[in-house]
């Protein structure tokens, strides 16, 4: 085993627990580390046996900016996330976690079990100050470039001042990986007339204007504003936020069947695909979920990105770059100074009128 060094700076990469399995994910690993020179160390958690042979087929072996932890058990799609945190806790996973809490690694890479992640991340990392529930941020395309989605899962029952919260971390996602200064930040509700919506959505807007230029807030947006080029991060709790999300991917998905199935109807019509190909590539690299390779779960005492189970090497490769990203900006100093900010406009007296 070699001991990881570079500690706040390096990528830990759960090698065992995703769809494809660890071959996969040590291709994606040689695609990061050939693709972009200047990435950070990478140490791959998981079983030596296993991953030292597939190390040395990729032509890895002698890579000074990768190294092995060996970690015996795994966590599995089928385990129940409390149990497996218990009864594995050599899991590649759980392994891969401590790295973070440990401050040998910045951040973690998983497409493994989610809910044992993010319980695993919540429990072991813990909330960073100020913070009560962590939120996973995705990245969806939408007219003109993308936005973030927040929450996109992880706390389905939300507070209020959790979705104030939600619209920080998500400006400072936005900031590092879309590059855009002062993200536009809508609330999702069902119509964007003043009191259209719940309770939940009415004290959020409410919070949201209180807390004034920490986060740069354009009001209430409803479902024809999303993919449009209206705002750059979308709050809303993780139960709207996984539908609208998964809704999303199941989209692209029919879109990208029926396209393919009608441009082959015919050959005039094949003919025709063949001279566009490049407009349908362009599209298809657009509004590919695998684009950015996972979604951060924000809010914790270190950084875990989850990527889908199903992840190929080119997503693990993006979800790598973005864990690059996250750890070059100092993402978490940053959300935690505006919610320091943020927390005290709210519990500050109204203005007399």
């Amino acid at each position: 085993m070699v001991t990881p060094s570079g500690a706040s700076g390096r990528i830990a990469v759960d090698a065992m627990g995703g769809d494809l399995g660890p071959a996969e994910v040590v291709a994606a690993v040689r695609l990061a580390l050939h693709q972009f020179p200047a990435l950070n160390s990478i140490t791959l958690v998981g079983h030596e046996a296993e991953l030292n042979p597939l190390i040395a087929l990729a032509g890895l072996a002698g890579e000074h900016r990768l190294s092995v932890f060996h970690a015996s058990e795994v966590v599995t799609m089928d385990d129940k996330p409390l149990n497996a945190l218990k009864k594995k806790k050599d899991s590649s996973m759980v392994r891969a976690i401590e790295l973070v809490k440990n401050r040998e690694a910045g951040v973690v890479v998983s497409c493994g079990n989610t809910g044992a992640l993010m319980a695993g991340g919540t429990l072991r990392l813990r909330t960073m100050e100020g913070v009560t529930r962590p939120a996973l941020a995705a990245i969806c395309p939408r007219q003109g470039g993308h936005f973030v989605l927040i929450d996109a899962g992880a706390n389905p029952e939300a507070k209020a001042e959790h979705l104030v919260h939600n619209a920080i971390m998500g400006s400072h996602y936005c900031r590092v990986m879309l590059g855009i200064k002062s993200p536009r930040v809508g609330l999702m509700t069902i119509g964007t007339e003043e009191g259209k919506g719940n309770a939940l959505i009415t004290e959020t807007h409410d919070l949201l204007r209180r807390v004034g230029d920490v986060v740069n807030y354009a009001g209430p947006i409803e479902g024809f504003h999303v993919f449009a080029e209206h705002v750059d991060v979308v709050v809303c709790d993780g139960f709207v936020g996984n539908i609208m999300l998964k809704s999303w991917e199941s989209l692209v998905k029919f879109f990208s069947s029926t396209l393919k199935q009608e441009l082959q109807a015919n050959p005039m019509r094949a003919a025709g695909a063949l001279l566009s190909k490049g407009a349908f590539n362009a599209l298809k690299e657009r509004i590919n979920p695998e684009r950015y390779g996972g979604a951060p779960l924000l809010g914790l005492n270190g950084h875990i990105l989850k990527a889908h189970g199903s992840s190929t090497r080119y997503a693990i490769k993006n979800a790598i770059r973005a864990a690059n990203e996250i750890i070059k900006a100092d993402l978490n100093h940053q959300i935690e100074e505006d919610v320091a900010r943020a927390n005290l406009l709210l519990v500050a007296p109204l203005p007399s009128l």
